[in-house]
């Protein structure tokens, strides 16, 4: 089932989905802010049903972290993740002359109606130069809301065309040689309380997943400000792809419950990801956002029930 959504647009700043007449579920942020921290749409806060705020923002340890956002770490020898730039051999540097962005370009669509709130948002990725590098279509859904079972849903949909001549190369930290650092893609940064949550994937869990394939990922924290838990739930649709080959392959996980929570369906975990000339990057992901703890059982239970 679905309650009734509001969508609120605050026009140059921000979207604003909510239950009518109650909980704010996501701020959609679009506004340009510090170039250093490569500026670039974000959800934050995002909440769970009961109110409970799920996301964190510019965090003392890594301000560039905000809430829920579509990342590049590494792409062709630019930086549009923010802040410090990793370099094989000498760590992580300030190089601001590498870190680029991504650029609200318009809205096509912000539209509400009984199925969910969604809205369609074209953007422009530059490196610091300012060059047009690459085109994205993003589509953001919120639907699936159910009070009596806690939880609602998000669907991340994103196309990303090369403007460049030459092709852009997706990478992370470890594919410039940093061991279980390869974040990169859209990237969840959780609330300073969640360390040390619980991870879970469909037959395995905890950091031990750093790095690993899998269809989802679930991480479930405790709550500050009132007594409780709530459970992220992160999955690929069947049709993502990360072997060029069409075989609707997952991602390989990146996922901290130490000195953070942040979870990540890396686009280049292990390997560079090519995109050549003209070409499109298509991905599209589900989170689950649900009051409580759930096991493993329910979240396979429900991500099985998922209608792509």
């Amino acid at each position: 089932m679905t309650d009734q959504l509001e969508l609120v647009h605050h026009h140059g700043d921000h979207l604003a989905v909510s239950v009518a007449g109650g909980t704010e579920l996501l701020r959609y942020v679009y506004r340009p802010e510090a170039a250093w921290e490569a500026p670039k749409p974000y959800v934050h806060p995002l909440r769970t049903l009961a109110g409970q705020v799920v996301t964190d923002y510019r965090p003392h340890d890594h301000r560039w972290h905000k809430g829920l956002q579509m990342t590049a770490s590494h792409l062709s020898g630019q930086n549009l993740w923010g802040g410090n730039t990793y370099v094989h051999g000498e760590g992580y540097l300030a190089l601001p002359e590498r870190v680029g962005s991504m650029a609200h370009a318009g809205f096509d669509e912000v539209s509400v109606d009984d199925v969910g709130a969604r809205f369609t948002e074209r953007l422009t990725w530059h490196p610091y130069g300012g060059g047009l590098w690459a085109e994205e279509t993003r589509r953001i859904e919120v639907h699936d809301v159910d009070p009596a079972d806690g939880s609602w849903a998000l669907t991340w949909s994103t196309a990303v065309t090369n403007r460049r001549a030459e092709p852009l190369r997706f990478g992370s930290p470890t594919t410039h040689g940093r061991p279980d650092a390869g974040y990169t893609g859209l990237f969840w940064r959780g609330p300073r309380a969640f360390r040390d949550g619980r991870i879970l994937g469909p037959d395995a869990e905890g950091p031990e997943l750093m790095g690993r394939q899998a269809p989802w990922l679930a991480y479930c924290g405790e709550t500050d400000g009132a007594d409780g838990h709530a459970t992220l739930v992160f999955a690929h649709s069947p049709g993502n792809d990360h072997t060029g080959e069409g075989g609707g392959h997952p991602a390989h996980w990146f996922v901290r419950d130490s000195p953070f929570a942040a979870v990540a369906p890396s686009l280049a975990f292990h390997e560079e990801l090519v995109l050549e000339p003209g070409a499109t990057l298509a991905r599209r992901y589900r989170v689950l956002v649900a009051d409580g703890v759930w096991d493993r059982e329910r979240v396979a239970s429900r991500v099985g029930a998922f209608l792509w």
